[in-house]
């Protein structure tokens, strides 16, 4: 386009500002971000948990002495002076500390975390998915097992399987006790409360018939086998406390109820080695 006057000139001049304006108005405007939905909270929880770790604790409680004490004996076989036959069919001996000879492992101790620091969720879910009831007998005027570890979640089953009668006498220290008949050959379902120390059963019947049980709200115990070992799985990691307890002792961690400092690393286990119980401190 040919502009010949001074007019032209200025509408040529006028329409080049506009463009250059327009243009870099474009060039600066801020971009506006598209909107996003939120995060639903379910995808929130599962990113969570798939950034927590764990890892698991082992160890093993170990007689502590040189000479292995000789296993005490409740009931003689054949004894006369006690009347239920089948409480007398074979030697009954005490379980409240069972020492294997060759590796002096010691068996039902509880091992557990004392206030954990994290939670499971999906192994507390597992555990009681496995098992939602656990099963405390009296066989042959003996409980069994001797040593019962527990998630409050999991009700329990008190019953006898033996043809005389027996009694369930628990002495807890937060929570209403129990005591009450199991006739011959039958069973009770009930449930427990959280307790910080072991809940001590016997049979006032049958006097000699003892046992523990531990209820905790968290599924981070175990219950130590025959030659002692034991592990605690899926664990938070970072510093947790650890405590043994053990019937004829107590605790047999350092740092007594309040527990042993141990560092729990993802996917790894994190080995105490032996505790070693101290004879010098076995109560009769």
């Amino acid at each position: 386009m040919k502009f010949d006057s001074p007019t032209g000139l200025m509408i040529a001049a006028a329409c080049g500002l506009s463009v250059a304006a327009f243009a870099a108005a474009r060039l600066t405007r801020p971009t506006v971000a598209a909107a996003v939905p939120p995060t639903p909270r379910a995808a929130i929880a599962l990113h969570a948990e798939a950034a927590a770790a764990f890892g698991s604790i082992k160890g093993r409680l170990v007689w502590g002495g040189s000479n292995i004490p000789e296993t005490k004996i409740l009931v003689k076989k054949g004894q006369a002076d006690v009347k239920d036959d089948i409480c007398k069919t074979e030697d009954l001996t005490s379980k409240a500390l069972i020492i294997e000879p060759k590796t002096k492992g010691i068996g039902f101790a509880f091992a557990y975390l004392l206030q954990p620091k994290g939670t499971n969720p999906e192994a507390e879910k597992a555990l009681l998915a496995k098992n939602p009831q656990v099963v405390i007998d009296q066989v042959k005027c003996e409980f069994v097992p001797f040593a019962t570890a527990l998630h409050t979640g999991q009700k329990v089953l008190l019953k006898s399987s033996d043809p005389v009668g027996h009694n369930v006498h628990t002495y807890p220290f937060s929570q209403a006790a129990i005591n009450t008949l199991i006739p011959p050959m039958r069973e009770l379902e009930t449930k427990f409360m959280p307790e910080r120390r072991p809940i001590f059963l016997k049979c006032d019947i049958h006097p000699w018939m003892e046992s523990y049980l531990m209820v905790f709200d968290h599924p981070f115990f175990a219950v130590t086998a025959a030659d002692g070992s034991f592990e605690i799985q899926g664990v938070p990691v970072g510093e947790q406390k650890l405590v043994l307890w053990q019937s004829k002792i107590g605790y047999a961690t350092t740092g007594g109820s309040r527990g042993m400092s141990v560092t729990v690393k993802a996917d790894q286990a994190t080995d105490i080695g032996e505790i070693k119980l101290d004879p010098a401190k076995v109560k009769n």
